[in-house]
């Protein structure tokens, strides 16, 4: 019998977009897997403070995933107080699902900084990679670099190419912050908790 398959997903998610949706559908039905995890991050070492709140992110992350049934969403990040680092997550995440093969999802650019993440050694043991590109995108040099860390590391690293939206989480608060639509960038339900919320606005900087 085959193993399960469950897809991770990390990000600050601030806010979650149609991109990572698309991202996440399209491993979904090319992997067969079980089902995706959206863990959005608590206190990612990597990245400034987020805009909005933790519990703001977790919300609109639950509501943009409502409506597909293998879409999930954890808290597993963001009920720590220190800071988030992926070895941690995932040794969690393997005791829950011990006999599944996890994938974790992330940008090409990415995986290639790999070899710099915290335990980025015990991590590779951990799970699998996918590592997600456009299909316009000039992948020789990412191949390169993607085959020297499992030639060295013996990782186990997948390239996925999506057809990914021109979006970013940076965009849609830029937008917002001044005034300008987001409509269609990301779900309705989550554009109307940003607006009932007033999210990225200039009180939130």
């Amino acid at each position: 019998m085959d193993s399960k398959r469950i897809g991770i997903m990390g990000g600050t998610f601030d806010p979650i977009h149609f991109g990572h949706l698309v991202i996440a559908n399209e491993v979904l039905d090319q992997y067969h897997m079980e089902k995706i995890i959206f863990i959005p991050a608590g206190n990612p070492p990597h990245k400034k403070d987020s805009k909005a709140s933790s519990i703001d992110r977790y919300i609109m992350t639950n509501l943009a995933t409502l409506s597909n049934d293998k879409f999930e969403v954890s808290n597993i990040e963001l009920i720590k107080k220190e800071k988030s680092y992926t070895i941690n997550t995932l040794l969690v995440l393997r005791e829950i699902y011990k006999d599944a093969e996890i994938y974790f999802i992330t940008g090409a650019d990415a995986i290639i900084e790999l070899p710099n993440w915290y335990e980025f050694k015990s991590i590779i043991k951990l799970c699998k990679f996918i590592a997600v590109t456009r299909p316009d995108y000039n992948t020789h040099e990412i191949k390169e670099k993607i085959q020297s860390i499992i030639d060295i590391y013996q990782g186990q690293i997948e390239l996925l190419k999506v057809p990914m939206l021109q979006i970013s989480s940076t965009e849609i608060r830029n937008r917002i912050k001044n005034n300008r639509t987001a409509k269609y960038l990301l779900p309705e339900v989550v554009e109307q908790y940003i607006v009932k919320n007033n999210l990225y606005g200039d009180n939130n900087e």
